[in-house]
């Protein structure tokens, strides 16, 4: 890895880190609002930063725990919000280790029902779900079940009660809503050939404007692919 990435408490971020953050979002998404852009940080209860070699920020992601009731019962969510790497670092495995490292941390606390829970914009990031997760939502090649499909929406409605259309599984961009600058995900013919871009575009056929596809992944140590425990830099056994 050329990056480097640490876990950051939000309060701990300084104007000049905010400043950069906003900065590199504007470089890749088209409408983008500062007022938007700080409330939703507020929210979060970490970031992870990612900067090159001279301490220069090249991608950052925001975090928060969600906790909600879901047919009775209490489950934890690890909420990925605002995720950006600048383009000349795309590859580059320093966030997904950091993200990763986290999710383990919080895999360690007792006596939880623990998901990820995402937006996928576009196709790279619901591109991550099959390289680091055996089991997702939703999948190209299986239903999502009755019990997964209400722990997603219960989180997407608490987080998106406005904008989530639960029919589609889709939170619906708004007027204000940010979305991917031309040139930074475009979806390809060749792109398409891969079943996991052409499921993503057949689900989010509004993703161009802005439209996002919620996805659900249990955080279990079981639940990691191999692939996975590579970029985090553990051996894949720590999961038996």
């Amino acid at each position: 890895m050329r990056l480097q990435a640490r876990v950051v408490p939000t309060s701990e971020l300084t104007p000049a880190h905010k400043d950069a953050m906003f900065a590199l979002m504007q470089r890749h998404y088209d409408n983008v609002r500062r007022d938007q852009f700080e409330a939703d940080l507020a929210e979060k209860d970490w970031v992870i930063q990612v900067d090159d070699r001279e301490g220069e920020l090249c991608g950052f992601s925001t975090q928060m725990l969600m906790q909600a009731e879901c047919q009775g019962r209490p489950v934890t969510a690890l909420f990925s919000g605002d995720t950006i790497i600048a383009r000349e670092h795309w590859g580059d495995a320093a966030l997904s280790h950091a993200w990763g490292r986290l999710a383990l941390r919080l895999m360690e606390m007792p006596g939880r029902e623990l998901y990820w829970f995402l937006l996928s914009k576009g196709y790279k990031t619901y591109r991550f779900l099959p390289v680091f997760f055996r089991e997702f939502d939703p999948h190209p090649a299986r239903a999502m079940s009755a019990e997964r499909k209400a722990v997603l929406d219960v989180l997407a409605r608490r987080k998106y009660p406005r904008d989530y259309d639960d029919a589609a599984g889709v939170v619906r961009a708004s007027t204000d809503h940010d979305r991917l600058r031309d040139g930074v995900a475009d979806v390809t013919p060749a792109r398409l050939r891969d079943p996991f871009v052409g499921y993503f575009v057949e689900r989010n056929p509004g993703y161009a404007r802005g439209d996002e596809l919620a996805c659900l992944a249990p955080l279990t140590r079981e639940n990691f692919t191999p692939a996975a425990y590579r970029v985090i830099a553990l051996p894949a056994e720590v999961a038996a």
